[in-house]
């Protein structure tokens, strides 16, 4: 019996045993199920402005776990190695939400604030951020989700009352960009828009030559995050050559620090990256 995946935008029809676009969900027995629970890939104590978040406890550590799976297909992917391929179980480690948590616990006399979901896209699979971030929330530590935002809202509102701080990719502001990336950008701003009235954000557009580098795409994107809130933190980000786009030139310094300049015409807080 074929089943549907209302996680994302795609709502993946799919046929028994069949994995859905993100290459993390799976029909087993008639139900979608993430393939990808506890299995992590990824697992670093890493400075929270590399999520990057600038303005959420700034100087601090966190536990940065990632598992597999992503439902873009971003040419530029600094993570493809596991956002883009299926792992098997045998190939990796499971770590329960318990486990996870624990550790977490036993960074802090290293000045660990929490965990963050991060590396893959980690709302493909929602259901074990849930459940770590449940427990994680009762020992007082942070949770932070860094994402694409490509999900629906109802996933959001399941994980919002444990969530404490977002980095959302906001990756152009144009709906024939997001489509080629194999997204929609209504979704993103429809995610975004909610996200910023129940906890802590910050957005991240990724400069890319020729994509999403103009002057007038920029003015758009930050008028439109400053008509949300003027304080929402904006990370304008300079690309360099990797994955499928290798031989694509990395964006002029002077291009970034332009765009950074134009988006503080409407935002309080803008923040240069990668330069």
């Amino acid at each position: 019996m074929k089943a549907l995946c209302e996680v994302c935008m795609h709502k993946c029809l799919l046929a028994p045993g069949q994995y859905g676009i993100c290459r993390a969900r799976c029909n087993e027995g008639g139900k979608v199920v993430s393939k990808n629970y506890g299995l992590l890939t990824s697992l670093a104590l890493d400075p929270i402005e590399k999520k990057p978040l600038k303005m959420f406890a700034p100087g601090s550590l966190i536990l940065s776990a990632g598992s597999f799976g992503c439902n873009l297909r971003c040419p530029f992917c600094q993570n493809h190695e596991i956002s883009m391929v299926r792992y098997e179980k045998e190939d990796l480690r499971y770590v329960s939400p318990k486990e996870l948590t624990e550790l977490a616990g036993q960074y802090q006399n290293r000045g660990n604030i929490g965990i963050a979901f991060t590396y893959n896209e980690p709302l493909v699979g929602y259901e074990y951020v849930r459940d770590t971030a449940k427990l994680v929330k009762k020992t007082g530590m942070k949770t932070v989700l860094v994402t694409n935002g490509s999900a629906a809202l109802w996933v959001l509102e399941e994980l919002l009352p444990y969530i404490d701080a977002m980095n959302i990719d906001l990756k152009g502001f144009r709906a024939e960009y997001y489509k080629k990336l194999g997204g929609d950008l209504k979704t993103v701003q429809d995610f975004i828009r909610h996200a910023a009235g129940h906890c802590h954000i910050e957005l991240t557009t990724l400069i890319i030559p020729g994509e999403n580098d103009s002057q007038e795409e920029m003015e758009e994107e930050a008028q439109w995050i400053a008509a949300i809130n003027s304080s929402i933190p904006l990370h304008v980000t300079r690309f360099f050559p990797r994955y499928h786009m290798r031989q694509t030139k990395a964006t002029p310094v002077e291009t970034v620090y332009s765009l950074a300049g134009t988006a503080k015409k409407y935002l309080k807080h803008v923040f240069v990256g990668n330069c």
